[in-house]
């Protein structure tokens, strides 16, 4: 796996300040906040990252089917991740410091998060499904031709929940890199019951399960019915991985020794 220090990007226009009329599929101008919002965002952004740093390191984690990421490194590939969004606290944890370039919204929620994640070492694309998405594809497509690893919040950043996006699929038929799925289940955690993606942030010391699936390629040539397939797949994947990470801790001992044995072979 390849590190590097992400490159600050130029800043961008607040949006209605451009003269020149720009694709949505393109737009990653930022939106216009009010003053109060712009104070808010370093301050999220400061508390967030020192809740990372003091529990994350607490957190005993275990890891099945990692031997699917050591292959494609030994082919000399590099990973288009993917999770759902409930499980960034803990994903952002384990990936950090690895130069891994996330896709992230350009509106309020999406600028304190670029500044909590580009401080634990990750690089953004701007852009989302609804604004910039296909600006945010060009751009991750070019770090993963320069040796870095990408990634996905796949039901985000507003839901619906626990449904895929089409971003990977798109982004693995233009670079012919594998799809990285996993999910991370906690065995003590404080989740967000009222919110769109039932966030969970994990408990001082909590143990925590990451369940990786088998990587998915698609064809440069892939059709739009290959393609829809491929997304199909991506989300059962999703799902299952899901299952099995949520479940975990309510196993018997036995149970878990042989999902150990079934993922990690």
């Amino acid at each position: 796996m390849l590190y590097y220090t992400p490159m600050k990007e130029p800043a961008a226009e607040p949006i209605g300040t451009q003269k020149k009329s720009v694709s949505v599929h393109y737009d990653t101008r930022l939106p216009q906040l009010s003053r109060w919002r712009r104070m808010q965002i370093p301050v999220i952004a400061w508390v967030v990252w020192a809740a990372i740093r003091t529990i994350g390191p607490t957190l005993r984690l275990e890891v099945l089917g990692w031997q699917h990421a050591e292959r494609a490194y030994a082919r000399g590939e590099h990973l288009i991740g993917a999770f759902w969004h409930r499980s960034i606290f803990s994903a952002t944890w384990w990936w950090r410091n690895r130069g891994v370039v996330v896709m992230n919204t350009t509106n309020f929620d999406g600028q304190w998060t670029r500044k909590v994640i580009e401080r634990l070492g990750f690089g953004t694309a701007q852009g989302s499904s609804t604004r910039g998405g296909l600006k945010g594809l060009v751009v991750m497509a070019q770090k993963l031709k320069e040796g870095n690893d990408v990634a996905f919040t796949i039901d985000g950043p507003r839901g619906p929940r626990y449904v895929a996006k089409p971003g990977p699929v798109m982004l693995a038929r233009k670079t012919g890199q594998p799809i990285f799925l996993f999910h991370i289940g906690l065995e003590h955690a404080l989740t967000f019951e009222k919110s769109w993606d039932l966030f969970q942030v994990p408990h001082l010391f909590s143990r925590a399960i990451a369940v990786v699936a088998p990587t998915i390629y698609v064809p440069a040539n892939a059709s739009s019915e290959l393609m829809e397939e491929k997304h199909a797949e991506m989300q059962r994947a999703l799902e299952r991985v899901r299952d099995v990470a949520e479940g975990w801790f309510a196993m018997s001992e036995a149970e878990r020794e042989r999902i150990r044995r079934e993922w990690n072979a």
